[in-house]
């Protein structure tokens, strides 16, 4: 039987911290460890307990989620963590991803739908909202001074190393685009669509769909 996976909620709101552990605690295939009210009870936790995922708030007082991030990359590296935050700045998600996390999700989800971002998310998945997503692409997209963001290698591989097809779904990548609406307007399924996105990722050296929309802009796709 698969083991349950191991969830630690970090928020400095009481209400909100115990709302959620409570909320995953009644859902299939998962237990929660514990729920802590900042970054740096978040690390202590994670090296003593050892949970699969952490949800992170963002602004939290002692130590923030980015700079727990940080830590845990270096104190509990098997630890995934999961941006959960009502905060969708563009500067808080490329920090936030640079820094070690695999998601940046909105507190807006519904139950089920963060109990299954959590078990993504065990199982190695990048996610990111879609208002998050849409909202990094434009600015990706836009011109002007451009903050410091994490970016491919200029010398990592080019775009010949794709197919048309995987050099379309790339372009749909940095369009904030969902799986779903790539699949309608390239006529594929959803199936399809996750394969060429891994196989794009795997190409391209890219860690997830955020890197691989700055890869599409440097590159000149948007």
């Amino acid at each position: 039987m698969t083991e349950p996976v191991r969830v630690l909620v970090v928020d400095d709101q009481e209400l909100v911290r115990e709302g959620i552990a409570s909320l995953l605690g009644i859902q299939p295939g998962i237990t929660v460890v514990g729920a802590v009210p900042d970054g740096l009870r978040a690390v202590e936790a994670a090296v003593a307990d050892h949970p699969d995922v952490i949800l992170m708030d963002v602004r939290m007082p002692v130590m923030d989620g980015v700079a727990a991030v940080r830590e845990l990359a270096r104190r509990a590296p098997d630890c995934r963590v999961i941006m959960l935050t009502t905060f969708d700045d563009d500067e808080y998600v490329v920090q936030a991803l640079a820094a070690g996390a695999i998601g940046y999700l909105l507190k807006n989800l519904p139950s089920a739908e963060l109990a299954a971002a959590v078990r993504l998310a065990h199982a190695g998945v990048a996610q990111l909202d879609p208002a998050v997503a849409r909202r990094l692409a434009v600015g990706l997209a836009s011109p002007g001074p451009a903050e410091p963001c994490p970016s491919p290698e200029p010398e990592g591989p080019g775009l010949d190393v794709l197919t048309p097809r995987e050099t379309d779904v790339l372009r749909l990548i940095a369009t904030g685009s969902t799986n779903r609406e790539i699949a309608g307007r390239l006529f594929l399924s959803e199936g399809t669509v996750k394969n060429h996105i891994s196989r794009v990722l795997s190409r391209l050296g890219l860690r997830d769909r955020t890197h691989a929309a700055i890869y599409a802009r440097d590159h000149g796709l948007l």
